[in-house]
């Protein structure tokens, strides 16, 4: 790995409702320029589409002029030896990489979502896994379900978008190297058509100022998205049984928010907070007993079980997908069948009927944190994906 200093250009398109995509642009980018790195941001915000409708969205996602425009005059000023992308949906467009391979940079992106052959993202419909368009020229599947959006027209844009840069070979070609997070999320691009040579696999990382906590509260946690390919539906159902007794925090906000908060209405255990502050939430987890991840459909990653891991606080998560790979079961957190309610509640009540194990869990998660999802851990490899995919645009 070479210890030269690079000129890296980020760029990523802002989502409406703040997630973890914009969380790691934001600390990759400060880890960068803490090694001494010449950073520089190119972004847009989805704020901007409030207004416009389905088709124009999912257009804009085709091939936007503007933007490479914009991109390719800054480049053309700039001697940058990396342009890394992590999304650029709606407003950025492919047309990007085009912009950053004509300027002769070497070109990275983030895969965070299955969008480079799911219209929807997440490979999931109507609450159950779905793979119908891996592997499809065209996600006709998706246009006739109306995937994106909930409309047949914008999944026919956002479909015919990626049909047409997978038959000039957009991912493969103007792209030098693809970051997966997981080895399971990797064995989905492959079969998406992604080139296996051109991926590399880095998993997120996390840093905070906290100390870790103890778990004084006894209380489980949630924080994520309030929607069904979360599994928040499964964590309420497990909630509703005599048997469990420990307090539920959830923290987030979504469409199955009026859903989340009856149940805090009708079950004194539960106790919604709505979107917080990240201190807030680190302090959260910090205080919590357990994180609880629920997920019913394939993340990528799950960025939330390493921020618990980074305070000691141990996570039982679905058995399903990337989020899957992140824990040990019975050595920082538990497992259980996705989707089964039942499944969940047993885990909860075994985790919390031995307080030596969990103890033991805390310091795993601990150690985990400090062995893989460090700063100084991930560093040495974001920068061998920055040198391999210089290494591949000099034979191009």
């Amino acid at each position: 790995m070479s210890a030269r200093s690079l000129h890296v250009l980020l760029v990523h398109n802002y989502y409406q409702q703040t997630g973890g995509e914009d969380r790691v642009f934001e600390a990759e980018g400060s880890l960068l320029e803490s090694r001494g790195h010449r950073v520089r941001r190119y972004t847009a915000h989805n704020d901007v589409i409030t207004g416009f409708n389905q088709f124009a969205v999912a257009a804009k996602s085709f091939w936007n002029t503007r933007t490479t425009r914009d991109l390719g005059r800054l480049l053309k000023q700039q001697n940058v030896d990396v342009v890394h992308f992590h999304n650029t949906m709606p407003l950025i467009s492919p047309s990007a990489y085009y912009a950053a391979k004509r300027a002769g940079a070497a070109v990275v992106q983030t895969l965070h979502n299955y969008r480079l052959f799911c219209p929807k993202s997440i490979l999931m419909r109507d609450g159950k896994v779905c793979e119908e368009c891996i592997g499809r020229s065209f996600a006709l599947p998706a246009v006739q379900h109306a995937c994106y959006r909930e409309s047949k027209v914008a999944s026919s844009v956002l479909a015919s978008m990626l049909y047409v840069h997978k038959r000039v070979d957009t991912w493969n070609t103007k792209i030098d190297v693809n970051i997966a997070l997981t080895n399971f999320a990797r064995d989905k691009y492959i079969a998406g058509g992604l080139d296996p040579e051109r991926i590399v696999v880095k998993p997120h990382f996390v840093e905070t100022a906290l100390t870790p906590g103890d778990g004084s509260s006894g209380t489980a946690l949630f924080v994520g998205r309030l929607s069904e390919e979360k599994g928040v539906r499964t964590l309420l159902k497990a909630w509703n049984d005599e048997r469990v007794t420990r307090p539920l925090v959830i923290v987030g906000d979504g469409p199955l928010a009026e859903e989340v908060r009856r149940a805090a209405d009708e079950n004194p255990l539960i106790t919604w907070l709505g979107r917080l502050p990240p201190n807030d939430v680190f302090d959260r987890i910090r205080e919590a007993a357990v994180m609880i991840a629920p997920s019913e459909c394939y993340e990528t990653f799950g960025r939330v079980v390493i921020e618990s891991f980074s305070l000691g606080t141990p996570v039982i998560v679905s058995d399903i997908g990337a989020i899957g790979e992140l824990v040990a079961d019975g050595f920082t957190g538990l497992k259980f069948e996705a989707g089964n309610a039942t499944a969940l509640r047993e885990s909860v009540l075994r985790f919390f009927a031995d307080e030596g194990q969990v103890q033991q869990m805390r310091t795993n998660a601990l150690k985990e944190h400090r062995d893989r999802y460090t700063a100084d851990h991930n560093y040495p490899m974001l920068m061998e994906a920055y040198e391999r995919a210089i290494e591949v645009n000099s034979r191009s």
